[in-house]
């Protein structure tokens, strides 16, 4: 791992830190969505049976301000986690230029094509892009997974919290 850190270049390690944190918005995302979102559900749910008054305008304002705080709380740090997928592809094209300025040194040093000096820059060149490019698929698809299961969540919310007296 070291070896190919080193020859990766700096922005390996910044590859390395955006994809930590890819992993942790995902980890925390499931968390909640698997842990925490049942229990508030429920005491949303169980607040709302506990009113008298579900048709007046005041109740309508309540369920809505309910359902908002749901859906804000399904839905954080997913625009943060699109944003690191995003980010990923191009900080490797960061690493891309960067390997190859050392290789342009390289060459502007020895004045001809040196293969084996060159070596280091070609290597500083390509790692990172394929760094960056692994690091965004892996967490492409969970990232959409997220959306999409807390948009799911969020329409399951305001069903269960209905309108009707179920008396």
């Amino acid at each position: 791992m070291q070896d190919f850190m080193n020859e990766g270049g700096e922005v390996l390690w910044l590859i390395l830190a955006l994809t930590i944190l890819l992993w942790t918005l995902i980890c925390e995302r499931y968390w909640y969505q698997l842990r925490r979102h049942p229990q508030r559900l429920a005491a949303t749910l169980a607040a709302w049976n506990e009113r008298r008054d579900k048709n007046s305008w005041y109740a309508h304002a309540i369920r809505e301000a309910w359902l908002a705080e749901l859906e804000l709380q399904l839905n954080r740090f997913v625009g943060l986690l699109k944003t690191v997928v995003a980010v990923l592809p191009l900080v490797g094209l960061l690493g891309t230029v960067t390997g190859m300025i050392q290789v342009f040194d390289v060459l502007a040093v020895t004045g001809t094509g040196n293969p084996r000096a060159m070596a280091s820059g070609v290597s500083a060149a390509t790692y990172p892009t394929m760094a960056g490019m692994v690091a965004a698929l892996s967490g492409l698809y969970f990232a959409a997974r997220i959306e999409r299961r807390a948009q799911a969540q969020a329409r399951i919310a305001a069903d269960r919290i209905s309108f009707l007296d179920e008396e």
